[in-house]
Parts: structure tokens; sequence; C-alpha cells
């Protein structure tokens, strides 16, 4: 199989995995996944695999190949993995689970390396930029941050007492952390530059997006300079584009049905693919914010999707 120079996947509560093409809307393969749902998608840098995070093990399937089978499986995890991502070169993954546990895996190994114990079911994990501390929301409302050359929680925030952390974003270049919760709030945080280390956060801002609950937000890319947004989607089927600078409100991105789960930016940050329990995806244009076109296949809520159309990086 050639590989596609962008690949882009969804789950659904439908039991399987697609894969499209981003341009046409063509679903070129589908992955049965029996065992469990899928709750959070992501592919590696290199493009080489896709992690499905399920319950209670992730699975790595091969990009390129038409293999139903994964080829690895990642199963220390003893409920629902929320969260799964990479570190930069690929060499390492981690995950956030509601069995209250942040975890990294040597990706070249099998178990789990590390394990860091939140005490509250994990809901969001993101990696700082900087490539050495992780950052938690849980749903008891604490955010932590995981040193990870130490070894230990370096930092405890609760933006709201007993209001869930649905999800976390930090933007490309550590300046900003945002954090989404059950009450349609975002707040926001300036990491402060000249530190080494990310334990100063100085509150910024706090933005009511939404009356329902913000299921995702996300920060946009490098490439999208000078330009920098916010998405929000939401349980009130819309997504919300916001100006950082200021927080101010650029476009309401309306066209799905039901709750909008995930969004992920394009690389230049010039389109967002949004997936959504009325069974569809959907790729819009961040100048317009129209809906350019509609990916249809899953028969029930298509709750992640993942993207990378980015150029491959490659540990040295």
């Amino acid at each position: 199989m050639t590989q596609p120079s962008v690949i882009l996947a969804t789950a659904s509560y439908d039991h399987t995995i697609r894969f499209w093409e981003a341009k046409s809307g063509r679903c070129y393969r589908t992955i049965q996944y029996p065992e469990s749902q899928v709750n959070r998608l992501e592919i590696t840098p290199d493009k080489r695999f896709l992690a499905a995070a399920g319950n209670p093990h992730i699975r790595l399937f091969d990009v390129n190949s038409t293999s139903p089978q994964p080829v690895m499986s990642y199963d220390s995890h003893t409920n629902n993995v929320m969260a799964v991502g990479f570190q930069c070169d690929g060499k390492w993954m981690y995950s956030g689970s509601e069995d209250g546990t942040v975890k990294i895996w040597d990706l070249r190994a099998p178990g789990c390396q590390r394990e860091y114990e939140s005490r509250a079911a994990v809901n969001t994990v993101v990696l700082h930029p900087n490539q050495t501390e992780l950052i938690s929301g849980d749903q008891n409302g604490n955010i932590r941050v995981w040193d990870l050359t130490a070894n230990s929680c370096s930092c405890e925030l609760v933006p709201e007492v007993d209001t869930a952390v649905r999800s976390l974003t930090v933007m490309w270049d550590g300046s900003l952390v945002v954090a989404a919760n059950n009450k349609g709030t975002c707040y926001v945080w300036r990491l402060l530059r000249g530190t080494q280390t990310m334990t100063n956060f100085e509150p910024l801002h706090k933005l009511q997006a939404h009356d329902g609950y913000i299921l995702k937000c996300l920060l946009s890319p490098e490439f999208c300079e000078p330009q920098r947004y916010l998405a929000t989607a939401s349980s009130d089927s819309t997504v919300k584009i916001w100006n950082v600078d200021g927080f101010t409100l650029e476009k309401t991105l309306v066209g799905h049905q039901r709750w909008v789960w995930d969004c992920v930016f394009s690389v230049d940050g010039a389109y967002l693919i949004t997936a959504s329990s009325d069974t569809t995806a959907r790729l819009w244009s961040m100048s317009t914010g129209e809906d350019i076109r509609v990916y249809q296949g899953h028969h029930k809520a298509t709750v992640c999707c993942a993207l990378h159309d980015g150029a491959e990086t490659t540990g040295a």
C-alpha cells in the first residue's frame, strides 16, 4: 500500500475504526473493534501507526497495512483509557484512564514503564512541548503537572471544585494552557516564560464558552501563526472558534445535529475535523466557517478523530 499523505481516522460506538480519503470523503479501510468502544485515536509522529484507546487496553494498528489485527497491545490499565498521545519523536506513548492513573509506555518494549496516581478518573492528558512534563485533568476537577525528569507531581490546580476537567490543550510554544470543564467554561493560564519548568501558572482568562459540556478544547498549531485560535467542541452540537488575542468569538461552526466529541486542526490550521454523535465527521474551512466535506459511514456516534497531514517526524 502506498502511504497517503493525509491520514484521517475516526472511531465510533459502532465498534469500528475507519480511515478516510480526506478530500473525496471515501472510506478506504474499516477495522472492526469488537472488544470495547474506542475513546481516543492518535497517529504516531512518523505516520506509521494509529493508537486506539479502548477499555481497558490500547491497541496499535499499522496505518499502511490491510490487516485487521493490531501490531501491539498495551494492557495494564484497568478501566476506560480516555487519553493517549506520543512524545515528539515517537519513542514513547502516554495515556490516562478512568482507573485514576497516567502511564508511560516505551513503544519498543511491552509493559508500562511509569505510572502516576491521580486519585480520580483521568479524562485528559497532554504533553507539554518541552517533552518533559505531562498535564492531566480528572473527574474531580484536579489539574496536575507530572515532571518526568523528577518523576513526581510538580504542581496541582483546582480551577473549579468538583467540576470535571474534560479537556486540556497547550499552545505549541508552551505559552498557554487551557482547561475545559463540564460547565462549559474554559480556564486559561499563561505559562510564565524564562522558566524551564512549567509550574508557574498565571491566570489569564475565564471564558464561558458554551451552556453545555465542553468535550474537547484545542489550540491551533504552529503553522497557523500569526493567527492563534482556540476551538471548543460541545454537547450543544456546535464548535466555537475563539481568537486567543482577547478570547473573542470568531466563528461558530454549525452543522452537526448532536454532541461534538472531538476536533483536530490540520497542520496549517486552515481546516478543522470534527466528530459527532450524529454519526458523521466533518471537515470545516477555518476561513469561511463552512463544512466542506461530510464523512458518512459510521452507524452510531462518532466519538473521536485523528489527523496527520504534516511532514513525517522521526527520531534521530
